[in-house]
């Protein structure tokens, strides 16, 4: 298989196959979430406290006070991975004329330069947040296969795309195609790993603001 008939195999069936997978698996997750049977609140709420999951999705984006001092590898790191991460998914040319083939959407991108500097930011970001979590005692001790695995599934997009983008280590349609099953493998894992939170979390947010909101409590 030459390099071309590679990148046409990427580009093609693996890309549906993956695409199919990651709707189909996230699809379930949420309907697992969701159909959860749960026994219904007849309490009367202690407080009236409209818009309290809406809050809590919001505060807790924002590191509690104190905590930032306490521990800014990842807090920070955490904020420069995610952004950067955003970036290059959502504002890089190729990138939104993807989307665009793909749904009809589009918007303006970003200058080619700051989404490289993000990437940058963001691989660096990555690799300061597992030398920390290697070098913490509770955090080595709390991580698990499935922490390094969505570690490693969310570096590789990022590393072959700044590969391929900038001619390295291999021929361009060698690396473009690695870069596209690195994406593929990440579209797969996602819905049933820890990565699942970028879909999870703000619906957990809300839930627990609007909970703890009925019964007074802060969230």
């Amino acid at each position: 298989m030459t390099h071309l008939d590679l990148l046409t195999f990427a580009r093609g069936s693996a890309l549906n196959w993956a695409l199919i997978i990651f709707v189909i698996g996230i699809v379930l997750r949420l309907f697992e979430i969701f159909g959860l049977s749960r026994k219904a609140d007849l309490a009367t709420p202690r407080t009236h406290s409209p818009g309290s999951g809406w809050r809590t999705m919001l505060a807790r984006s924002i590191p509690p006070p104190g905590m930032l001092k306490r521990d800014p590898v990842t807090y920070i790191g955490g904020y420069v991975f995610h952004l950067g991460l955003l970036f290059a998914i959502f504002f890089f040319a190729p990138h939104i004329e993807f989307f665009r083939s793909m749904t009809g959407l589009h918007w303006p991108n970003l200058p080619t330069a700051l989404v490289d500097a993000s990437v940058v930011a963001a691989m660096v970001a990555l690799g300061m947040l597992l030398a920390h979590r290697l070098n913490n005692p509770v955090k080595r001790m709390l991580s698990g296969f499935g922490d390094y695995l969505a570690w490693t599934v969310t570096l590789l997009p990022l590393l072959t795309g700044y590969m391929a983008y900038h001619h390295l280590l291999f021929e361009y349609t060698l690396m473009l195609s690695l870069h596209l099953f690195s994406v593929e493998l990440l579209l797969v894992v996602l819905p049933f790993s820890k990565l699942f939170h970028t879909f999870s979390v703000f619906i957990s947010r809300w839930y627990n603001g609007d909970i703890f909101g009925r019964k007074g409590v802060a969230s």
